[in-house]
């Protein structure tokens, strides 16, 4: 079953700009690097607070690409723009018409 990896970070006003710009070397380095990584969106809400929402295929690729961290500049340069973590969660896709 796919899973969906949901954290919540606050970014300062100033800094969103170069979030933004950073999101895209971001998942280019996630393509290139991550095995099992699926998407990604980002979702703005409020209190300068923003959800990434990144579906991975596998919960052990998301472990592995936790283990890695920021160890590639696009993604490095992204989290350099989080201010602050709000939370994290982990879970999983059910296929479409399972009971329960």
């Amino acid at each position: 079953m796919p899973t969906v990896e949901l954290t919540r970070f606050r970014v300062e006003p100033p800094r969103v700009p170069a979030l933004l710009r950073a999101r895209t070397a971001m998942l280019a380095d996630f393509r290139a690097d991550r095995v099992g990584f699926l998407d990604a969106r980002l979702v703005r809400l409020p209190d300068d607070q923003w959800l990434d929402i990144v579906t991975w295929a596998r919960p052990e690729d998301f472990a592995a690409s936790r283990a890695k961290g920021a160890n590639l500049p696009g993604i490095a340069a992204f989290f350099a723009e989080i201010a602050e973590l709000v939370g994290a969660e982990e879970g999983t896709e059910p296929p479409i018409g399972e009971a329960g």
